[in-house]
Parts: structure tokens; C-alpha cells; sequence
């Protein structure tokens, strides 16, 4: 169940946050920000080594703020990472294992406590624009997890029955069989269907619409303390990008879009500044996971990381992580400590004095590193998901990768948005007979297995995961877990 209890004080943090406009109801409580993008790799801004396109926006928001460098996901893919983020949780704690299809009837289990239900206890105004994919049902859907408002899709902007190029699926062109069972792309605004997103050219605004609204949420709420989670659906393909964007990267279509979410990112801190509240709000910005290689020149980049979206190497689960709070966070910081989506959960519920729900959470609060405190290390060890299993684990500088089977997510050169040809996306598996461990300080791009130089390192990690297991479960070894909360059901008793 959840808990409502808040903290009775919250002096020392308040003493930190800068004030705002005299009009507002309560000065001492940040607004928060949290822009999520879809398939965005970590080498896809500027300041990570971004090539043929330019971020201004994104890159002064970390000359003004913090880049993390060892910032991870919640999950290689889409439903299960934003139900880490929203939660807490790592993925397969609150059964959220797989990403969510039209024709799936589970969602968010409703006793799950989200960023949006935590903030509602400080009388926060939320809304959620963009993309949504934790269930489609009624039950599932933003109005019922602490969000007031909503405007999006409900699961990411393939799951339609159209390819990349705008041409209708078939049985004949099918690619991914599934796809002939979509239906158009429901726009929802509140709990209904506004609309249809049935062509490529209604998803080319898709980024602007969603622009649009955050920008109006945050004129009608500038006096409150407020809080917009902006899950774009882009770059996930199919690309679609405005004509104010389009043609104008070196790159490409993905530079293009990439272009206008910097825009984005820039018409909020505009509306920030005009309405006097710039000083008084956190604005977080990373991505679900790593690139869709396999698309090709519509895929983006790891940044020379192992692997992409779909992996448990780093390419699939670290992500670019820039946070600015003006006079909270240090301008132009740069923080080399593990950070995890899991931990922005609990480090909003410190900020804004809120207890922590009784179901258990496995995010930790990172506010020391928020305030410039590199002196202290919150998060130490970080467990990689995949599935209902536990497939690898970072301890300090160290990451074991246990056996597991890999499906190779190399790029396809042009393309042009197709994926390969065939049913399936990946090549043939190949089954790990050994694990493999990294020193993830010399080694980011994981190319040096040193597991027979360190078995006392290996040993440690091994145990470390076996404890965690006993919470978690995993699947792979029959371990069932003690920790684990059951998703929300369609029509459940």
C-alpha cells in the first residue's frame, strides 16, 4: 500500500533552494522537469561526441548544470525503463519485464507509488506529454498513477500498422508479423482518444505538439510547484521530425530530429526564464536506453559503447545524463559516479520532504552529488536486468556479464529505416560459454575480458548478485525471488 506520511521537516534542505516568484504559493518547492527521450544513445549529444549535428541547447544546459557520465537506465528497452523511473524499482520488482504491445493486458500495478503520486502529496501539478507505454487500458493509463494531465501515445510510435517508409503492412512485406494486428496510433488526451496518428506526416509533429503543450502546462502552473514528466517518442523510429528541422543535419534524418528535441529542450527553458522560474527548477534530461542500431542511418550512436538498445552490455543501458538546478547544482560539474534512473525517485522525494512508500524501492538518493559533494559515494553497485534475470552487475569501476545469450545488434549501414530482411531483427544468437569481466574506467567500450586475472573479483560479484537474486528472482536459474510485486491486470479482483 501506499504511505502518505510526509516528512515533518525539511529545513535544512529548504535553506538550499533558491527563491522564485513572490506570486507563487510556496517558494520553498522546486518545479521538476524530467525529459525522457526513446532510443536516444549516449553518444547523441553534443557534449558525449555527437557527429553531424548540434545540440546547443542540451550542451549550455550542462555548461550551466552536471553531466553524468556513468548514468544508467533502468532497462535496455522501453516499458520496463520507464517503470524503473517512475517507481524506483528495478523492473522485474514491480513485474514490468517486457515491453508492452497493443495486445498486452497488463500495466502498472496501481499499488505502485510514481514520481507523479509522490509529488501529489506536496500539492504538485503533473502532467504527462509524450509517450506512455506501462498499459493502454483505462486502468493503466497516467490519470490513474498521480498524473492530472495527459497527452500522448500510449506505447511507442511503431506499433502501428505502417512501415518505416509510410507504406501499409502487409502479409506479404511484413517484416514483424505483429504489426498486422495494430491498430492506428491512438493520440490520448486525459483517457480518451483524440485522434488518430495514422501517417508519417501527423507523426512529424509529434515532437512540436508535445513542445507545445509543456510550454502551455508551465504558463498555467507557474505559480504552483509543478511537475511535467516529456517522454518524446522520437528518435524512436519511424523518424519524424517538422520542417523547421528537416534536411538541416550534416547526419541525416536522426540529426535532423535530434535537432529539434535540442529545440525542445530550449522552448522550455525560454518559457522557464520568461516566467521568472528558471532559478527554482530541476530539469533532468537522459533516455530510456541506448540506440536502435539496427535501423541503421535511422538509429543513433552508443559512443564507441558495446553494443546498443536490447543489450546488456553498456551501449544498451548507459545513457547521456545532464541535470540543471540553478544555485542547487554546480554550473558546468561533471559527476563520474554510478547514477541510475532509479535513484531520481527517491532523490525528488528528499528534495521535496516526502517519506518514501512502504513498498520497497531500490533507487538511493543522489542530492550530495546534486550539490557538488563527490566526497560521498551513494551508489556503489548497480544490477542489469534483462528479462526476470540478472545478467550482469557493476561494483565500483567493475562489471561482471554472466553467460547469457547475446543477439548481436550490429548496424545496418544506410537503409533507410528498414530493418534486416527476414521475420526477426536479430542475427542468429550465439550462447555465452564463459562470463566476462570489465574495468569499466579503462575499459568503457567493454573489450577486454580480465575475469582470469581478477577471480577474486569475479567471486565477489558473484555473491553480491546471489544476494540479490534472493529479492529480484531470475528466471534463467529457477530462483523465484522474494521481492517481486505483480503488475496490474486488466479487469483484476
Amino acid at each position: 500500500m501506499k504511505n502518505n506520511t510526509l516528512f515533518t521537516s525539511t529545513a535544512v534542505l529548504f535553506s538550499l533552494l533558491t527563491s522564485c516568484s513572490d506570486n507563487r504559493k510556496d517558494v520553498s518547492l522546486p518545479n521538476i522537469i524530467i525529459i525522457f527521450t526513446d532510443d536516444q544513445g549516449y553518444g547523441d549529444v553534443g557534449i558525449f561526441g555527437a557527429i553531424g549535428f548540434e545540440t546547443p541547447h542540451l550542451d549550455r544546459m550542462a555548461s550551466q548544470g552536471m553531466t553524468f557520465t556513468n548514468f544508467y537506465s533502468g532497462y535496455h528497452s522501453s516499458s520496463p525503463s520507464r517503470a524503473s523511473l517512475l517507481t524506483g524499482c528495478y523492473p522485474s520488482r514491480v513485474s514490468i519485464t517486457n515491453v508492452l504491445f497493443p495486445h498486452d493486458n497488463i500495466g502498472l500495478n496501481s499499488e505502485e507509488t510514481t514520481i507523479a503520486e509522490l509529488l501529489k502529496q506536496k500539492n504538485y501539478a503533473t502532467a504527462i506529454i509524450g509517450k506512455w507505454h506501462l498499459g493502454h487500458h483505462y486502468e493503466f493509463l497516467p490519470l490513474h498513477h498521480g498524473f492530472d494531465e495527459y497527452f500522448g501515445l500510449p506505447y511507442s510510435n511503431d506499433m502501428w500498422p505502417v512501415h518505416y517508409d509510410g507504406t501499409p503492412v502487409t502479409r506479404e512485406n511484413a517484416v514483424r508479423e505483429w504489426k498486422l494486428n495494430c491498430p492506428p496510433l491512438p493520440l490520448i488526451e486525459g483517457n480518451e482518444k483524440i485522434e488518430e496518428i495514422s501517417t508519417l506526416e501527423d507523426q512529424d509533429m509529434l515532437t512540436t505538439r508535445y513542445t507545445e503543450r509543456a510550454v502551455d502546462f508551465i504558463k498555467r502552473n507557474r505559480k504552483n510547484p509543478f511537475f511535467i514528466y516529456l517522454p518524446h517518442s522520437m528518435p524512436h523510429v519511424p523518424l519524424g521530425v517538422s520542417d523547421k528541422f528537416r534536411g538541416k543535419s550534416e547526419q541525416g534524418f536522426y540529426g535532423d530530429v535530434m535537432m529539434e528535441i535540442d529545440w525542445s529542450v530550449g522552448e522550455i527553458f525560454k518559457a522557464l526564464k520568461k516566467y521568472g522560474i528558471d532559478k527554482n527548477t530541476l530539469v533532468i534530461f537522459t533516455s530510456d536506453n541506448g540506440p536502435w542500431l539496427m535501423y541503421g542511418n535511422h538509429g543513433g550512436s552508443a559512443g564507441g559503447l558495446r553494443e546498443a538498445k536490447g543489450s546488456i552490455y553498456e551501449g544498451g543501458f548507459k545513457v547521456p545524463g545532464i541535470m540543471k538546478w540553478p544555485d542547487v547544482i554546480p554550473a558546468g560539474t561533471i559527476c563520474n559516479r554510478i547514477v541510475a534512473a532509479i535513484d531520481i525517485f527517491p532523490t525528488l522525494a528528499e528534495i521535496t520532504g516526502v517519506d518514501l512508500p512502504e513498498n520497497k524501492i531500490d533507487g538511493i538518493s543522489v542530492l550530495p552529488l546534486l550539490q557538488g559533494n563527490f566526497e560521498v559515494n551513494p551508489r556503489r553497485e548497480y544490477y542489469f536486468v534483462s528479462g526476470k534475470s540478472i545478467q550482469a552487475v557493476r561494483k565500483d569501476n567493475w562489471k561482471y556479464v554472466f553467460p547469457h545469450r547475446i543477439w548481436p545488434n550490429a548496424a545496418v549501414t544506410g537503409n533507410d529505416g528498414w530493418p534486416p530482411t527476414g521475420n526477426s531483427i536479430y542475427i542468429d544468437s550465439v550462447i555465452m560459454s564463459q562470463g566476462e569481466l570489465f574495468d569499466i574506467r579503462r575499459d568503457p567500450g567493454e573489450r577486454y575480458n580480465v575475469k582470469e586475472l581478477y577471480p577474486e573479483i569475479v567471486r565477489e560479484l558473484e555473491m553480491l548478485t546471489d544476494k540479490m537474486r534472493k529479492e529480484l528472482g531470475d528466471e534463467s536459474l529457477g530462483i523465484a525471488g522474494s521481492g517481486i510485486r505483480p503488475p496490474g491486470k486488466v479487469n483484476a479482483k
